[in-house]
């Protein structure tokens, strides 16, 4: 059974250096304590890296994965480096959109593809309302079996309200034998 779901969209610049720093911390780690760390480690590493350089950095970062001693776990470190574990955390320039229906549609205890597809809905939803959300879903599923990737092309998508539906290119819209309503 699943018992979290990661949705992650980041500010690109400050997230990415952080990560880059946790990266090499937990490898530090790993080395030194001949075992890899804790998602309660990592997600420490993220806070006291945002605590302490609260004043300059714009980014709120989600922390997920799995370990043999909890299980899967999820942090949200929000601007200024508090640490909070939840059983979903949200981000990104889309999320505000979610909220609510994450509140409707989340259920503890989702098997592993019920957590995906929950996932695929709500960021098709964050891309039909948010111009900067993208135009593909990309899941990442971390369990004790270890890391699998899905890609969730745009045109495999939920529609929402009247959106037109995708096509190859221009030219198919150009040269469609009755007009199409936007």
């Amino acid at each position: 059974m699943l018992t979290a779901v990661l949705f992650l969209v980041f500010q690109a610049a400050d997230s990415q250096i952080v990560s880059d720093y946790v990266r090499y911390f937990l490898h530090q780690h790993t080395i030194q304590l001949g075992q890899p760390a804790t998602v309660k480690v990592a997600a420490n590493l993220v806070r006291l890296l945002s605590y302490s350089n609260k004043n300059m950095l714009q980014t709120g970062i989600i922390v997920g994965g799995w370990d043999k001693y909890e299980g899967g776990k999820i942090y949200g470190i929000p601007l200024g480096g508090t640490i909070i574990e939840q059983p979903f955390a949200i981000g990104g320039s889309g999320s505000s959109y979610l909220y609510g229906f994450f509140d409707q549609a989340w259920k503890d205890n989702m098997t592993k593809e019920e957590a995906e597809q929950l996932v695929v809905k709500a960021v098709s939803l964050a891309i039909a309302r948010d111009g900067a959300s993208g135009g593909v879903v990309r899941t990442v599923i971390i369990n004790s079996e270890g890391v699998t990737r899905n890609f969730y092309p745009g045109d495999k998508l939920p529609l929402w309200h009247d959106e037109v539906e995708a096509h190859d290119s221009l030219l198919d819209i150009l040269n469609a034998s009755e007009p199409m309503s936007i």
